[in-house]
């Protein structure tokens, strides 16, 4: 049979002709789906833009606030518990509902967002506990510009939240975090130290923020130290957060005396510290023993942790050391101190923060009770010396409580503060 007629025979079959049919329009299908995948494909590489934040980027929480902000008629929520601190101290909670695992679409700035925030159930972050997380954003054109402007709306939101606070950070694993809420910033009159001590710190301080060129040019570390030393209770970590309050800086609390401290984990925080921040360095004297008391007495306690002694100086002067920092230790006994750790370069300046003078009682005395006239201060001030010359600031605060509303009987009963 010639190859025509077999065709023709082929054709006329009514079984071939709905085979071929059926295979046509599959492969039809099967070609207008991939040309659909392939065309979305090409749309979204070159039609749309998209940004991916995780939540170890410091920016994470600052979106998340944004977007709560902006998608107020989304359904989809999930609930995130604060606490507020009021004027007159105090505290009330504060319920806020983020957009919950899924996705969400903003309308920004004549745009439509998409918004998809995803929750790895098999993922957790070691160091807080919690489930790994992304906010990925996804908008329409290729000008990456629009990204920039909602990250600047979600920081200059989170820091009008925290204007007039004190942000703390504590170390959690190899990162710092917020510790408990951000406190109201204390005024630096509020601690009354001897007469010019706080005016020398601060007009150093700011020196050294405002001079960062001066240091580079010489070659010099840009990084400074403060040692305040003296009794307990005098004053010394009060003075640093009214500072931090007065410079609008943050405190990161660190505890040498933490067991699971190491010399590349101090290493590692003290660079990573939060900008615009004090690292604040509390009792150093009980993290080391002084070598040289060691030597005479090789039984003396010298800690348990892991964080050794080299290590913490090679940490605050050494070759791998943070630039820009500004570190702030404390102690009540200098002469516990090993004088490598107090030398200049780690400690620049070292200030004695003592018992209260005539002149701070005095000061004092009109700050809680500032109707009262200056007479009544200054016999405060020597009824109170008269009793002992070794009075703490604490001593005095805790005195003065007990005594709101009674200047005078404050002092009449000026021997309750030796009690």
């Amino acid at each position: 049979m010639p190859l025509s007629d077999f065709i023709l025979t082929l054709k006329d079959n009514p079984y071939f002709g709905a085979g071929f049919g059926l295979v046509g329009v599959g492969t039809a299908l099967a070609l207008a789906r991939k040309g659909a995948q392939f065309g979305m494909v090409a749309f979204r590489r070159h039609c749309m833009i998209t940004l991916e934040v995780t939540s170890r980027d410091k920016s994470y929480h600052w979106l998340l606030n944004w977007i709560t902000h902006q998608a107020k008629r989304t359904q989809h929520l999930s609930v995130e518990t604060s606490y507020f601190q009021h004027e007159s101290g105090r505290i009330s909670t504060t319920f806020s509902f983020v957009p919950s695992p899924g996705n969400h679409f903003i309308w920004y700035n004549t745009k439509w967002l998409r918004v998809e925030r995803n929750r790895e159930k098999q993922m957790i972050d070691l160091h807080t506990g919690t489930p790994w997380e992304t906010v990925t954003l996804t908008s329409l054109g290729s000008n990456r510009q629009i990204f920039f402007d909602i990250l600047s709306e979600a920081k200059g939101l989170a820091l009008k939240q925290q204007e007039g606070k004190t942000v703390m950070y504590t170390a959690m694993g190899a990162e710092w975090r917020p510790f408990g809420f951000p406190r109201r910033r204390r005024p630096l009159n509020s601690v009354v130290l001897e007469k010019g001590i706080s005016e020398k710190i601060v007009q150093d301080v700011k020196d050294f923020i405002g001079n960062p060129k001066w240091y580079t040019d010489r070659g010099i570390p840009y990084r400074r130290g403060y040692l305040l030393y003296g009794p307990p209770g005098c004053g010394k970590s009060s003075f640093i957060t009214a500072l931090a309050g007065k410079l609008q800086y943050s405190i990161c609390l660190m505890s040498l005396s933490d067991r699971t401290l190491t010399d590349d984990r101090l290493n590692h925080l003290l660079s990573m510290a939060p900008q615009q921040s004090i690292v604040l360095l509390e009792d150093v004297d009980a993290a080391f023993v002084n070598r040289d008391l060691v030597k005479e007495n090789p039984t003396v306690y010298q800690g348990m942790g892991r964080l050794t002694f080299s290590g913490l100086l090679n940490a605050l002067d050494g070759v791998a050391s943070a630039e820009a920092r500004l570190v702030f230790m404390t102690t009540n006994y200098l002469d516990r101190l090993d004088p490598a750790l107090i030398r200049p370069g780690r400690v620049d300046h070292k200030q004695f923060v003592g018992y209260c003078s005539h002149w701070q009682l005095s000061q004092m005395y009109q700050r809680f009770y500032p109707e009262q006239a200056a007479a009544m201060a200054e016999e405060f001030a020597e009824k109170a010396l008269s009793l002992s010359d070794r009075i703490s600031a604490a001593q005095v605060q805790g005195h003065f409580l007990l005594y709101k509303l009674e200047p005078r009987k404050a002092i009449e009963d000026i021997q309750q503060i030796m009690v």
